[in-house]
């Protein structure tokens, strides 16, 4: 690994002062470098086109386009980023999700500061690095996992990038007229990814689409108070 340049990172935190608050801590590092700031996946996957960072420092719930759908469109494209996935969930199927798509490494949002830098430098230099608190559960789950997969993996897993754009759009609140422009596709193309994924999920209304989006982290669960 190279020394005499930083580790340059982007930022792709839809929450200003917690992505103020990560760019002041890591700033503060003489061997990294924020380059640049995301605040939906759509804008990180973009960024990472233009800027080409080392490290992506991601949130997992992000308008437009989830952290982890944006996790895969970066990776499929530039597999020599490192993505850390940066959440307030712990659970075993957020973990897995996300290190299935090739995530080095996973911090909670509760972690110490201390650690941020520290998962920026080991990812970069090819190693993992998950929070403390999740990542001997997570090891001993790997270890010990025969197939064992959360139900919202395996079924996300068999969607298209497309089609869980417009899952996640869906599930907030957008028309398929709406969808339609913010994805640059006709209508019909709209309506055909919509029955694609509700048939591949077994879920038959807009309703339920918004429930299996807040229990897989494609959005957050604040949504729920707009559904019954």
């Amino acid at each position: 690994m190279r020394t005499d340049k930083p580790i340059n990172v982007l930022l792709a935190e839809d929450h200003m002062i917690v992505r103020e608050g990560l760019k002041k801590l890591l700033e503060a590092e003489t061997d990294i470098a924020v380059v640049g700031e995301a605040t939906t996946g759509r804008e990180a996957v973009e960024l990472c086109r233009k800027l080409r960072p080392d490290v992506i420092i991601m949130d997992i719930a992000m308008p437009q386009m989830n952290g982890l759908e944006a996790t895969r469109q970066i990776l499929k494209s530039f597999p020599e980023v490192k993505v850390i996935i940066l959440s307030a969930h712990s659970d075993d199927a957020y973990v897995e999700n996300a290190t299935s798509l090739g995530a080095s490494g996973y911090l909670i949002k509760q972690t110490s500061s201390h650690f941020l830098s520290e998962a920026v430098r080991e990812v970069h230099k090819g190693n993992t690095f998950f929070s403390p608190t999740v990542a001997k559960r997570f090891q001993k789950r790997q270890q010990e996992s025969v197939g064992r997969k959360g139900l919202p993996k395996a079924e996300v897993a068999r969607l298209s990038s497309r089609e869980v754009e417009v899952l996640q759009l869906i599930a907030e609140g957008d028309a398929n007229k709406q969808i339609a422009e913010k994805l640059a596709i006709s209508i019909k193309t709209v309506e055909k990814h919509r029955d694609h994924l509700m048939r591949k999920l077994d879920i038959h209304d807009t309703a339920g689409i918004t429930r299996y989006a807040i229990g897989a982290g494609i959005i957050e669960s604040s949504v729920q108070v707009t559904i019954v």
